[in-house]
């Protein structure tokens, strides 16, 4: 079954003990906001199966699961690595001017003055605001490899049009 509304929201670990707990790494912006996305579905060989989580803990500054029918080491060590995924509607619907990162990311860039910029290739959090970093052309006129433009409301991002997956942005290109 494979599902194109589906984002990864995290991906499982190691194994952890006997029973089938495994680690697991959350990509949301709150560690264990990764739990309230359900239902889960893991992607194994390309495939998003679903998956129901039965437990998890903190264990020395890990957070651990316990996924239903996962019941000792073996079966848990085939899902290391595993991304888990939820599909799109989970996720609440936003204001204005907010954004989920994966609805930036592969938008082009393009500043006031229409000089094209890059494409979105991921997104990074400073701390004050978070970050496009954005991937220059091969024939980027400024010899730009890559740029980090603030995410900044009304401030920086003028315009973002997510059908046209374009994002418009008051910045200097040679920066």
């Amino acid at each position: 079954m494979e599902r194109q509304s589906m984002e990864v929201v995290g991906k499982l670990g190691s194994t952890y003990g006997i029973r089938g707990w495994l680690r697991i790494y959350s990509s949301t912006e709150q560690t264990e906001s990764i739990f309230d996305y359900q239902p889960w579905f893991l992607k194994i060989k390309g495939q998003w199966q679903p998956t129901e989580l039965e437990s998890w803990k903190h264990h020395n500054h890990e957070l651990i699961v316990k996924l239903k029918n996962v019941d000792d080491r073996e079966t848990a060590q085939a899902l290391a690595n595993v991304e888990i995924g939820v599909d799109l509607s989970v996720f609440p619907v936003l204001e204005e001017g907010d954004y989920y990162w994966h609805d930036l990311i592969g938008c082009q860039v393009v500043n006031l003055q229409g000089y094209a910029m890059g494409i979105v290739t991921e997104m990074m959090e400073t701390g004050s605001n978070d970050v496009l970093v954005v991937r220059a052309g091969a024939k980027d006129a400024f010899g730009k490899q890559e740029r980090l433009i603030p995410f900044l409301y009304e401030q920086v991002v003028k315009r973002v049009d997510l059908a046209t997956k374009t994002i418009e942005v008051d910045w200097d290109a040679g920066f």
